[in-house]
């Protein structure tokens, strides 16, 4: 009898368990895991909606930074945690891309993450130390026709998304540039600025004060639209390339199995904080803009992002640093 009972007993407990997460949902502080270091656009796209899913949830929401591996260590870690809504991770681009620049892939972005939604953009910028001789985009594409793979470009290493950005923008353009990679962005902007490499390639967030205060040019910005706060700089559209763009792209995601009522009470949450004025303006002054999407348009855009790298990045043989 108590047998029996006991599996009726669970029998009940497993039948009301989706109706009972949403209810009970969240029961505790919520980790919002990010790949990358403080301070970087990233980590201020995550406090800045980290800070509204607080007031939105009721509860704490901790940022916790884990750079490293292209962020695989922060996916991965999130991969691996319980799937009860209690931890996140706010994805960039390479969630997508890593699937085919890491081999064996460390994850399946499809099957191992559930999407929650997609918050906005910061469009990578192409500049170039001043004393540079190319004054607008057309003349560097015109110097990378004439001499290919001698224009050289700065990132923050093989496979970011700043790296895969320019292969795309390259490909369009019908030139071949000569890749210097480093290890991390700042390192990049040094010799850059100090004339050891030319040409840089940056989210607009890093670029912005170097801009300001003179020491780059900014040539273009891959996005659809011009940047508020680079307002003088051309879209890659407007220099020649309509239906070209390569933004820095940010969304929430959480491990595969977490239960479809918690997903959908946090895709609402996200999405009522990613349409609050607090956030826009945070994101505005990162050089970035919201444009928020549902689970359903973010699985879409995941998979479109995820087919495009994988073409280039097999194409282009890029391998990791």
């Amino acid at each position: 009898m108590n047998i029996r009972t006991l599996a009726l007993a669970a029998g009940l407990l497993a039948l009301a368990t989706p109706s009972s997460w949403a209810q009970s949902y969240p029961s505790g502080p919520i980790k919002i895991v990010v790949g990358y270091s403080a301070g970087g656009a990233v980590d201020v796209v995550a406090r800045a909606i980290g800070q509204k899913l607080q007031a939105e949830l009721g509860q704490p929401v901790i940022v916790d930074n884990r750079p490293g591996a292209g962020s695989n260590i922060a996916a991965k870690a999130v991969v691996g945690a319980p799937a009860d809504g209690h931890t996140l991770l706010m994805a960039a681009n390479a969630v997508t891309a890593n699937m085919a620049l890491y081999q064996p892939p460390p994850y399946d972005v499809e099957k191992d993450l559930a999407p929650v939604a997609l918050i906005g953009r910061v469009p990578v910028v192409i500049a170039v130390n001043p004393e540079s001789p190319y004054k607008t985009l057309a003349a560097l594409i015109a110097a990378a026709k004439t001499k290919p793979d001698a224009v050289a470009y700065a990132t923050p290493g093989n496979g970011s998304t700043p790296h895969l950005a320019v292969e795309l923008f390259a490909n369009a353009a019908g030139i071949a540039m000569l890749h210097v990679p480093y290890k991390g962005g700042s390192q990049a902007l040094t010799d850059v600025i100090g004339g050891q490499v030319p040409v840089v390639a940056l989210n607009a967030l890093e670029l912005l004060p170097h801009i300001r205060n003179g020491k780059l040019r900014p040539l273009a910005a891959l996005s659809a639209r011009r940047s508020g706060l680079l307002p003088e700089v051309p879209t890659i559209a407007e220099s020649g390339f309509p239906g070209f763009e390569a933004s820095v792209w940010y969304g929430l995601m959480a491990p595969a199995a977490t239960p479809k009522p918690v997903l959908a009470q946090l895709s609402a949450a996200a999405l009522r904080a990613a349409g609050s004025a607090e956030v826009r303006e945070r994101l505005a002054a990162a050089g970035g803009e919201l444009t928020p999407a549902d689970a359903a348009a973010f699985a879409v855009h995941l998979r479109a992002e995820r087919e495009r790298y994988t073409k280039l990045i097999n194409a282009a043989k890029i391998k990791p640093d």
